[in-house]
């Protein structure tokens, strides 16, 4: 079938099913310019119904003008997040979300059992809280009837891809529920911590150790497979005969749509903090600090996540009464380390390192260093030293960037970038503001439509040279050290 045409080239769609949102780019094949966008929000909370995803996929492709000119999409999407299935393809129970810490026992049961030198032989990674193996084996625990009624085991980005193809529960799609027709990635499989991102296989007896039985789990595909075709479904605004890329983890989609490589440290400044790196081969942190993720371009991805990031001045522009440029501006009159004013930012508890009962910590505070301008630097110090940790983590693997790539909406602000080149010891690009892990979408939308992954610019806002401060990272660690 010719590719679908529209204003003389073809269209390709990306789509990013993230915590918050959904988002929607559709972008010329050629070329890579954006086109058209659509939006459409997510409930808040770390326990979702599947369907509101839906209905925001379906919400933002009609906000984006639908894909009736479009010839291929591709969703990446939050990584992690359990979607339980049972025979018939009905959600059994609402999806627990990557940030959703109530596993944080289930995990330590895991560890216990298997030891963890093994599972990172196994998986690449030692589970935590966040990993949709724990969130199996909470349920196991907690929810038992539920647990017996699993007939499938998907991920976000896996239940959209195969609801966009036409299969669900009968009466609600065009195809009924084919469990064996659930599709998933490299990158978001090597998430789940029943799947060896070396051996590129699933690990069934993990599986059967977090959830208490085998289950269908999704075939994963490579990087320029495709999961098929779209049927027509009028009522969700979706045409026939897309082709529908493999998708994947949200991560791993950023660094697709940032068209990162080896040597490309991303350290991406969103509802979470990330720190990975793309390399040619797998990483192993028998600590448990870096995941030993696999990417979506068939290499890996080593990765360290954070549960506090942009949320941190969120938090602390609002506590001044400010906005996020004002918060910048008070900053910038506080100078390095802010006095001794010092930020732990663990306040939804902390991923990396593993503390999932923390709470954040201000200390140093004395009458000359208590005020707005140092409070507003220490958030800022401390969220950028939590993500300096990291990169300190994914280097103790072996990685060694040539540069570091500073994304997320936070990174936009002057003051961010400013002190960022004062944390962070080599140097820093700041791609202009992008929805890259739909980007990334879109790029997987290309490859499986051409065979070809396509290499489309991506536009510099800024370019730092590090001018490392040490007394910043002195005094973070001096202050984390009492966790």
């Amino acid at each position: 079938m010719p590719f679908r045409q529209a204003q003389g080239g073809a269209l390709v769609a990306g789509v990013d099913s993230s915590t918050q949102s959904c988002k929607v780019v559709i972008r010329d094949l050629e070329t890579g310019e954006t086109v058209r966008t659509g939006r459409a929000s997510h409930p808040n909370g770390t326990e979702v119904p599947p369907s509101a995803w839906w209905d925001a996929l379906v919400a933002a492709i009609a906000d984006a003008g639908g894909l009736d000119d479009v010839a291929a999409i591709s969703i990446a999407g939050q990584q992690h997040g359990m979607v339980v299935l049972d025979d018939d393809g009905r959600v059994i129970r609402d999806a627990l979300l990557w940030n959703d810490t109530r596993s944080a026992r289930a995990a330590r049961a895991l560890i216990d059992e298997f030891g963890e030198d093994e599972l990172v032989r196994r998986t690449g990674s030692v589970p935590v809280a966040s990993f949709t193996a724990t969130k199996l084996r909470w349920l196991r625990d907690a929810e038992p009837d539920n647990a017996a009624r699993v007939a499938a085991v998907a991920l976000p980005h896996d239940w959209l891809t195969w609801r966009l193809l036409g299969y669900g529960p009968e009466g609600e799609s065009p195809l009924g529920p084919d469990l064996h027709a659930l599709v998933t990635d490299r990158s978001d499989a090597s998430g789940t911590s029943y799947w060896n991102p070396e051996a590129n296989d699933y690990d069934r007896e993990l599986l059967v150790a977090a959830l208490g039985h085998d289950a269908i789990l999704p075939r994963v595909l490579g990087p320029s497979d495709s999961g098929g075709r779209t049927v027509a479904n009028a009522a969700a605004g979706i045409p026939a005969d897309l082709v529908v890329g493999p998708g994947a983890g949200d991560n791993a989609g950023a660094a697709l749509g940032l068209g990162a490589r080896e040597g490309d440290v991303v350290i991406s400044i969103g509802t979470s903090g990330t720190v990975f790196a793309v390399t040619g081969a797998p990483a192993a942190d028998p600590s448990g600090a870096v995941a030993g993720f696999a990417d979506a371009s068939g290499l890996f991805l080593p990765l360290v996540a954070t549960l506090n990031a942009a949320r941190v001045l969120d938090s602390t522009a609002a506590l001044l009464g400010v906005d996020h440029s004002e918060l910048g501006r008070l900053a910038a009159d506080a100078s390095a380390g802010s006095d001794g004013l010092v930020l732990v930012p663990y306040f939804e508890g902390e991923r990396t390192p593993n503390l999932p009962d923390a709470t954040a910590t201000l200390s140093g505070m004395t009458l000359a260093s208590t005020t707005r301008p140092n409070l507003a630097r220490a958030a800022i110090e401390g969220m950028l030293c939590a993500l300096a940790d990291g990169l300190d983590a994914v280097r103790a693997t072996g990685v060694r960037e040539t540069r570091i790539l500073l994304i997320g909406g936070a990174s936009q602000n002057e003051a961010v970038q400013r002190i960022a080149a004062e944390v962070f010891d080599a140097p820093i690009e700041v791609p202009a503001l992008g929805e890259y892990v739909a980007s990334g979408g879109a790029v997987q939308a290309a490859w499986a439509l051409t065979g070809e992954r396509p290499t489309w610019p991506v536009d510099t806002l800024a370019a730092l040279t590090p001018a490392t401060q040490p007394v910043i990272r002195q005094q973070y660690a001096a202050a984390r050290s009492h966790y």
